[in-house]
This record gives structure tokens, sequence and C-alpha cells, in this order.
């Protein structure tokens, strides 16, 4: 079965794009054109048009494409604020707030046109907000999905708590979970595809393959392509081989 996977997005559109692109090449060459697309969350947040993603998978998704989408934390995030909820977790400094530049929260209202000025004012913020994103976002963000699995592969953003069974996986854990996710050598019965930790590089430890390259803060957005548990990175020049690191 071949699969194919991108990386967080962060709203940057033509990164997704591009990234598509490569994708659709790769399935020409192939002659397989129904090969799913998993996008690995966070499609918001950081990048200038996360309006733009959203609609754009939308879009797609609603004209037939083979495409599954997940949920990452900054999705999640942009939900509370639009809940009015606070969504908070321990995971984040009090302090540090989803609107704070370094969680990118203000660029994706920008996307939807609401204005810096109205950050003053919580209140106003969230009704302007309600106003300019389409209920059709909201509904589609809401109820897209934590995992999406082959009989090889389990797409998650973030990870997984070890030794503990999908279905009884905590939702915070697949958006959030990087440490004892992160460190774990065991074999997880599936290989881990996700993102939400950047590295320089789509990397292969063996267990799990991150493909987290960066994108909200202008690095390249990865996509690859898995036959079982084989992978290749897909970039300009076709495929290059993901191996386990040794």
């Amino acid at each position: 079965m071949r699969i194919y996977a991108i990386g967080d997005i962060h709203g940057q559109l033509e990164m997704l794009k591009a990234a598509h692109a490569r994708i659709n090449k790769d399935r020409a060459r192939v002659g397989d054109q129904d090969a799913r697309i998993v996008h690995l969350g966070d499609l918001t947040d950081r990048g200038p048009d996360s309006k733009g993603v959203i609609q754009y998978l939308i879009d797609g998704i609603a004209g037939g494409a083979p495409w599954a989408v997940i949920k990452g934390n900054h999705d999640k995030m942009f939900l509370g604020h639009l809940a009015g909820n606070n969504y908070d977790t321990d995971v984040l400094a009090h302090s540090l707030t989803w609107l704070n530049p370094r969680l990118g929260g203000d660029t994706t209202l920008a996307s939807y046109g609401v204005k810096k000025r109205l950050l003053q004012s919580a209140e106003k913020l969230r009704e302007a907000s309600l106003k300019a994103v389409p209920e059709t976002h909201i509904t589609f963000l809401e109820n897209l999905p934590l995992t999406h699995q082959t009989d090889d592969l389990l797409f998650v953003h973030a990870g997984i708590r070890p030794g503990v069974p999908v279905a009884d996986q905590d939702e915070e854990d697949l958006i959030w979970i990087r440490k004892p996710f992160l460190e774990d050598t065991t074999d997880h019965g599936r290989l881990i595809v996700h993102g939400h930790t950047p590295v320089g590089a789509a990397t292969h430890y063996g267990n799990r393959v991150n493909l987290d390259t960066g994108a909200g803060y202008g690095d390249p957005l990865t996509a690859a392509v898995f036959e079982g548990r084989r992978c290749w990175a897909i970039e300009d020049a076709g495929r290059i081989p993901l191996d386990p690191m040794p």
C-alpha cells in the first residue's frame, strides 16, 4: 500500500501547494493517482495564510481528493480561542498564550482580517474572530480526527504515550507529547509518522519518522511517501530515501 504524508503546515499555503505538486508528480510516475495524502496537523499559526490553508483543504476534500487531515495542537488552540474557553495545557507556561507571536495565533487571526488593535480586548477580539472565521472552517477543525492508521503505519500529530494502546491514548498526548515519546526506542507495532517537533530534515528513527521540518519558521515543508514501512522524502528532483538512523 502506498500513502503520502505532509508535515506541519502552519499557514504556509504556497508551500502546501508545492508539496502537493511534488506528490502529484510522484503519483503520476508510479501510476497511482488515488493514493491517499495524510496531513499531519498544525494547519494554522505562524505562517501568513492559515485561512487559505484550511479553505484549500476543505475544497480539495469536497472535490473528491483522497486527502486525510489530522488535528494538531495549534488547531486545538485556535478552536479554544473561538470557543472562548481560553484552552490551556500544562505543557505551556501559563504566561504563553495562543496570541503570543511565539505560538502565532496573531498571524492566524490576521489571515482572516481581524485587526491587531483588537488584541488588547479579549471580548472584542473573540467577537471579531467569530464574525471573521467561517462556520465551515470551525466545523472542519472540530471534526478532524487525531490519528490515521494503515496496517503498517500510525499517523499522528505529536506522538503516542509509549506502552498505551492506541484506543486508550489521551488527546493531549496525541497533539502535545514530546520527551516520553521522542526518547523511547521501543517498537510500537506500527511505524509512527508524526510532526510537532521541528527537525532540520525529515528523519527516520527506526520506530518513528518525524516530518516536521519547520515550515512555520520559514523552513521547508516536507512531503514523504510510504510503501509499507519503507519511506522516501519527495523533493523537486524526486524521491530521497529515508532510511532508519544507525
